[in-house]
Protein backbone atom coordinates (compact mmCIF):
# COMPACT_ATOMS: atom_id res chain seq x y z
CA UNK A 1 0.00 0.00 0.00
CA UNK A 2 1.76 3.49 -1.32
CA UNK A 3 0.94 6.28 0.76
CA UNK A 4 0.81 9.42 -0.59
CA UNK A 5 3.86 12.21 0.43
CA UNK A 6 3.18 16.06 0.30
CA UNK A 7 5.00 19.19 0.57
CA UNK A 8 3.77 23.04 1.17
CA UNK A 9 4.87 26.24 -1.36
CA UNK A 10 4.65 29.23 0.69
CA UNK A 11 5.91 32.39 0.74
CA UNK A 12 6.43 33.58 4.71
CA UNK A 13 9.67 35.24 6.44
CA UNK A 14 10.54 35.30 10.32
CA UNK A 15 9.08 37.73 11.93
CA UNK A 16 11.17 38.36 14.60
CA UNK A 17 14.72 38.31 12.32
CA UNK A 18 12.62 41.14 10.55
CA UNK A 19 12.25 43.75 13.32
CA UNK A 20 15.79 42.83 14.71
CA UNK A 21 17.30 43.94 11.14
CA UNK A 22 14.92 46.94 11.35
CA UNK A 23 16.41 47.67 14.47
CA UNK A 24 19.91 47.26 13.67
CA UNK A 25 18.68 49.78 10.55
CA UNK A 26 17.92 52.03 13.10
CA UNK A 27 20.98 51.30 14.71
CA UNK A 28 22.92 52.26 11.64
CA UNK A 29 21.40 55.12 10.88
CA UNK A 30 21.91 56.67 14.11
CA UNK A 31 25.75 56.03 14.38
CA UNK A 32 26.75 56.74 11.14
CA UNK A 33 28.37 60.45 9.93
CA UNK A 34 26.46 60.64 6.83
CA UNK A 35 22.43 59.68 8.54
CA UNK A 36 23.36 60.68 12.34
CA UNK A 37 21.71 64.26 11.94
CA UNK A 38 19.71 63.76 8.86
CA UNK A 39 16.48 63.12 10.92
CA UNK A 40 16.21 59.86 9.43
CA UNK A 41 13.72 56.86 10.87
CA UNK A 42 13.02 53.81 9.71
CA UNK A 43 9.38 52.46 10.82
CA UNK A 44 7.73 48.47 10.54
CA UNK A 45 4.39 48.48 10.69
CA UNK A 46 3.37 45.36 11.92
CA UNK A 47 4.23 42.59 9.24
CA UNK A 48 2.74 44.85 6.00
CA UNK A 49 5.59 47.52 5.27
CA UNK A 50 8.53 49.48 6.49
CA UNK A 51 8.51 53.04 5.97
CA UNK A 52 11.76 55.30 5.61
CA UNK A 53 11.50 58.86 6.15
CA UNK A 54 14.93 61.05 5.28
CA UNK A 55 15.87 64.50 3.81
CA UNK A 56 16.87 63.81 0.14
CA UNK A 57 16.63 60.74 -2.34
CA UNK A 58 20.50 59.96 -1.83
CA UNK A 59 19.97 59.60 2.26
CA UNK A 60 16.80 57.16 1.01
CA UNK A 61 18.99 55.02 -1.31
CA UNK A 62 21.74 54.50 1.54
CA UNK A 63 19.24 53.41 4.22
CA UNK A 64 17.64 50.99 2.09
CA UNK A 65 21.00 49.12 0.96
CA UNK A 66 21.34 49.41 4.67
CA UNK A 67 18.15 47.22 5.29
CA UNK A 68 18.91 45.26 2.04
CA UNK A 69 22.31 43.60 3.68
CA UNK A 70 20.52 43.78 7.51
CA UNK A 71 18.13 41.43 5.68
CA UNK A 72 20.87 39.05 4.00
CA UNK A 73 22.99 39.01 6.88
CA UNK A 74 19.83 37.82 8.92
CA UNK A 75 18.78 34.92 5.85
CA UNK A 76 16.08 36.76 5.08
CA UNK A 77 15.72 36.87 1.01
CA UNK A 78 15.33 40.45 -0.52
CA UNK A 79 12.64 39.64 -2.56
CA UNK A 80 9.87 40.14 0.42
CA UNK A 81 11.25 43.93 -0.21
CA UNK A 82 8.54 45.52 -2.60
CA UNK A 83 9.19 49.54 -2.56
CA UNK A 84 6.82 51.78 -3.68
CA UNK A 85 7.76 55.26 -5.41
CA UNK A 86 9.44 57.67 -3.22
CA UNK A 87 7.29 60.77 -1.91
CA UNK A 88 7.86 63.66 -0.84
CA UNK A 89 6.30 64.71 3.09
CA UNK A 90 6.11 67.08 5.17
CA UNK A 91 9.12 69.52 6.31
CA UNK A 92 11.17 68.92 2.58
CA UNK A 93 11.40 65.30 3.51
CA UNK A 94 11.42 62.39 0.87
CA UNK A 95 9.32 59.41 2.46
CA UNK A 96 9.71 55.36 0.79
CA UNK A 97 7.15 53.09 1.82
CA UNK A 98 8.69 49.59 1.43
CA UNK A 99 5.93 47.17 1.19
CA UNK A 100 6.51 43.18 2.56
CA UNK A 101 5.29 39.81 0.29
CA UNK A 102 4.19 37.56 2.59
CA UNK A 103 1.92 34.67 0.90
CA UNK A 104 1.38 33.63 -2.23
CA UNK A 105 -1.30 35.32 -4.86
CA UNK A 106 -3.56 33.71 -6.93
CA UNK A 107 -2.19 34.56 -10.30
CA UNK A 108 1.50 33.46 -9.01
CA UNK A 109 0.22 30.19 -7.29
CA UNK A 110 -1.59 29.76 -10.56
CA UNK A 111 1.27 30.11 -12.36
CA UNK A 112 2.88 27.30 -9.95
CA UNK A 113 0.43 25.45 -10.56
CA UNK A 114 0.97 25.30 -14.13
CA UNK A 115 4.55 25.12 -13.97
CA UNK A 116 4.35 21.85 -11.87
CA UNK A 117 1.78 20.82 -14.14
CA UNK A 118 4.34 21.24 -17.46
CA UNK A 119 6.91 18.93 -15.97
CA UNK A 120 4.47 15.63 -16.60
CA UNK A 121 5.86 13.89 -13.36
CA UNK A 122 2.56 12.14 -11.50
CA UNK A 123 2.45 15.05 -8.97
CA UNK A 124 -0.58 16.81 -8.10
CA UNK A 125 -0.70 20.94 -6.79
CA UNK A 126 -3.59 22.37 -5.59
CA UNK A 127 -4.35 25.98 -4.48
CA UNK A 128 -5.06 26.21 -0.63
CA UNK A 129 -5.34 29.70 0.51
CA UNK A 130 -1.67 31.20 0.25
CA UNK A 131 -0.17 28.12 -0.15
CA UNK A 132 0.08 25.70 -2.88
CA UNK A 133 -0.06 21.52 -2.20
CA UNK A 134 2.31 19.46 -3.83
CA UNK A 135 1.55 15.39 -3.19
CA UNK A 136 2.31 12.38 -5.09
CA UNK A 137 3.50 8.83 -4.05
CA UNK A 138 7.09 8.92 -5.70
CA UNK A 139 9.67 11.26 -3.08
CA UNK A 140 11.96 11.62 -6.57
CA UNK A 141 8.97 13.27 -8.19
CA UNK A 142 8.53 15.79 -5.36
CA UNK A 143 12.02 16.37 -5.02
CA UNK A 144 12.32 17.42 -8.55
CA UNK A 145 9.22 19.95 -8.40
CA UNK A 146 11.16 21.38 -6.04
CA UNK A 147 14.41 21.37 -8.31
CA UNK A 148 12.20 23.38 -10.85
CA UNK A 149 10.92 25.35 -8.45
CA UNK A 150 14.16 26.85 -6.65
CA UNK A 151 15.36 27.30 -10.72
CA UNK A 152 12.04 29.36 -11.36
CA UNK A 153 12.03 31.38 -8.00
CA UNK A 154 13.95 34.63 -10.26
CA UNK A 155 10.93 34.55 -12.40
CA UNK A 156 7.96 34.62 -9.30
CA UNK A 157 10.26 37.26 -8.22
CA UNK A 158 8.94 35.89 -4.87
CA UNK A 159 10.66 33.95 -2.25
CA UNK A 160 9.84 30.26 -2.00
CA UNK A 161 9.69 28.00 0.99
CA UNK A 162 8.93 24.38 1.15
CA UNK A 163 7.29 23.62 4.30
CA UNK A 164 5.48 19.75 5.69
CA UNK A 165 7.74 17.58 3.56
CA UNK A 166 5.92 14.13 4.63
Amino acid sequence: MAKDCSFDVVSEFDKQELVNAVDQVKRDVASRFDLKDSGSSVELEGDKAITITTSDDMKLRNIYDILQTKLVKRNLSTRILDPQPAENALGGKVRQVINLKKGLNQELAKKIVADIKETKKKVQASIQGDQVRVSGKDKDDLQEVIRLLRSNEEKYDYPLQFTNYR
